[in-house]
Parts: C-alpha cells; sequence; structure tokens
C-alpha cells in the first residue's frame, strides 16, 4: 500500500503522524511510505531520519494526498485540506466529528473512509488509541492549569502546591478515566489539594486504592459539583463519551460560585467541552475570561510537547497501521472488531451512531 504522512497545518500542531520507526516496520513489510518534506521537523525527526528507513520525501501537502492510498495523521483535516482527499482514500487519524458538522459534512462529501482513533474500541471498553494523548493531556492540563493560577496569567496568584506553613491550591477533577487520574497523579505530586469525581463507584474505589493519599474521591452530581465551586482553584474536565459530545457539567451560572481568577481547564473540548461556557482556543491564544474565571480550551494540548507525543502515539497506532496497509481496510476491520469500531464514515454515509445522532443525520452500519 502506498501511505503518506503529511505535515499537521492545525495551528501550533507539532506532532506527526508517524516516528521514523513506524516508518521502518511499514517498510519492512512492503508498503512504500511519502512524508511530506518537513513534516517530523517539530517532533525532532529531520527528513534524513526518514530517508534512512527507506521513506521517500514529497515537497508539499499537495503531492502526498495525491498519491495516497492511506493518509496517516495525527489530527483533523482542516479546511485548506478538504479539496485534497480523494474517493475512496483512507484517512487514519483523530477526528472528533460529534463536536464539528462542518468536517463532518466535508468528509461525507469526499467520499473517503475515515476511521477515527477515537472510536477504536477494545472489547474490555478501552480505547487504545486515545489512551496516550489522554495520559499526555491530563498530565499537561495540571502543568497548564499550574501557569495559570499566576497572577500575570490572569489566575489568583497560588502556588499549587503551596509552601510550608501555607495551604495548597484546590484541584477538582471531573472525570475519572485515563486524563482524569493523571491529571490527579499530576496534581498529587506537585502537592496540591485533590477531588477527583465520576459517576462510577468502582472506578472510584479503585482510584481511591491506586492514587496518592492526598486525593480524596467524589461520586459526582450537579449538586456535587455545586459544593465544591465555592473555594476551588482549578478545574480539570476530562468528561468523555466515545464519539459523542461531552455533557456541560459546569454551566454559565454556575460560574458565579468561583472566585475570580479560578482556572477552568476544559481536557473535553475535542468532543465540545464539558464546560457550557467552553470553545477552542488554540496554543497561541490559549484561554479567555468570562465572569473572572479564566478559561484554558487548546483542542491539541498534545501537540506543545510534540516528542513525547509522536512517539507515544505512534507505538499506539502502528499496529493499526500495518494491519490496515497489509489487509485493506475492509479485511483488517473483518479481522479486528475494535479497529472496525473506528469507522466513522465510509463512502459518504455516517457508519458511527453517535455521530449521525449528534446532528440528525441517517446512520448506515458499515459493511465490510
Amino acid at each position: 500500500m502506498i501511505i503518506g504522512v503529511p505535515k499537521e497545518i492545525k495551528n501550533n500542531e507539532n506532532r506527526v503522524g508517524m516516528t521514523p520507526s513506524g516508518v521502518a516496520e511499514l517498510v519492512r513489510h512492503g508498503h512504500v511510505v511519502y512524508i511530506q518534506q518537513g513534516a517530523g521537523v517539530n517532533s525532532g525527526f529531520d527528513d534524513d531520519s526518514y530517508q534512512a528507513v527507506g521513506a521517500k520525501i514529497l515537497p508539499t501537502i499537495e503531492a502526498v494526498y495525491d498519491i495516497a492510498e492511506m493518509i496517516v495523521k495525527v489530527k483533523e483535516p482542516i479546511k485548506p485540506e478538504y479539496k485534497l482527499i480523494k474517493k475512496g482514500q483512507l484517512l487514519f487519524t483523530y477526528f472528533h466529528f460529534a463536536s464539528d458538522e462542518e468536517l463532518t459534512m466535508a468528509m461525507i462529501e469526499s467520499g473517503a473512509i475515515c476511521l477515527a482513533y477515537e472510536t477504536v474500541e477494545k472489547p474490555d471498553r478501552s480505547l487504545p488509541l486515545l489512551i496516550p494523548m489522554s495520559e499526555v493531556a491530563g498530565r499537561m492540563s495540571i502543568q497548564e492549569g499550574a501557569r495559570f493560577l499566576e497572577k500575570p496569567q490572569g489566575g489568583k496568584g497560588k502556588l499549587l502546591g503551596g509552601v510550608p506553613g501555607v495551604k495548597p491550591a484546590k484541584v477538582l477533577i471531573l472525570g475519572g478515566g485515563i486524563v482524569g487520574s493523571n491529571a490527579a497523579q499530576m496534581a498529587a505530586g506537585m502537592g496540591a489539594d485533590v477531588t477527583i469525581s465520576d459517576i462510577n463507584l468502582t472506578r472510584l474505589r479503585y482510584l481511591s486504592e491506586t492514587l496518592p493519599a492526598n486525593v480524596k474521591t467524589l461520586c459526582s452530581s450537579a449538586h456535587q459539583i455545586e459544593q465544591e465551586l465555592a473555594d476551588v482553584d482549578l478545574v480539570i474536565g476530562s468528561v468523555l463519551k466515545p464519539g459523542d459530545k461531552a455533557p456541560h457539567l459546569i454551566t454559565k451560572d454556575m460560574l458565579k460560585l468561583m472566585q475570580p481568577g479560578t482556572v477552568l481547564v476544559d481536557v473535553a473540548i475535542d468532543q465540545g467541552g464539558c464546560f457550557e461556557t467552553s470553545h477552542p482556543t488554540t496554543h497561541s491564544e490559549p484561554t479567555y475570561v468570562i465572569d473572572g474565571i479564566v478559561h484554558y480550551a487548546v483542542a491539541n494540548i498534545p501537540g506543545a510537547v510534540p516528542y513525547t507525543s509522536t512517539l507515544a502515539l505512534t507505538n499506539s497506532t502502528i499496529p493499526y497501521a500495518i494491519a490496515l496497509a497489509n489487509k485493506g481496510w475492509q479485511a483488517a476491520c473483518q479481522a479486528d472488531p475494535s479497529l472496525a469500531k473506528g469507522l466513522n464514515i465510509v463512502e459518504g454515509k455516517i457508519v458511527y451512531k453517535a455521530v449521525a445522532d449528534v446532528f440528525g443525520l441517517p446512520y448506515s452500519p458499515a459493511n465490510i
């Protein structure tokens, strides 16, 4: 199969769809890999490192899309890429369709096969291609939250871990999944007073047993969240409904319950956000303020640490990319039901029900 890896063009997206080691594996299986010139530079991988393992370098994004049967990316295509996508072309990347109707309609119109990292799902309901970036985003959410608690950044001027004789900041984490648990580990390690909430009591019991002693667990409800907001300093939103829009756990009216300078970090923004007042921001302009509350809603948080993120992502995606290249998307999805769940749009039809339901569009089960 001919595989193309274009340079990411989303704002400050420094990751690349594949490392040289991933390329080497595909080449070893007899496939041809084209890398756009400079695609890996911001992740620490120059063109020579790709050529050394057998990749071919193409000068433009247009050339990569034109030749490839399968495109391997990190983030969803953005508007300048729509016209480059060909009918029948396989796109293997993060899409997060439920939060972007324009993207959804563009991919329907393209006639491409859109296989989304974030909905590949194992029988135990784990999401193997979302986990590595959730780990990065969870840890970074605390790093960024701590920064924006600083007074020059609009925050309360609190040090997350405090110092002897001064209490640490209070952190509330909404959602006890991969993002939430990684955020809790980081916040606890920095010495914060941490509460992590979830609706799943089994998960809360597990977190209570495995997280550090300065992490408390809370069974989540609207009332319980409201009770926490009066003296919280940093809120991490990390709720996920696979393939669907995130629920709004903090409404606009609830902002008035918080003190000015409180920081909200919405890691769920890729899926529409779990704060009603969230809208996507970028690494170049990461925050905005509503009613005195600092909102951080960068839609590609791991893009700020591209070396770590690219390695972690390729570690997880490469076995699936090899299967797709070796067998073709239909046979690969037939052989692996987990991979089949990644199919979201196939040749003009929505084949992932949650996406169809969000936009009130027809749903067609994948014909594989």
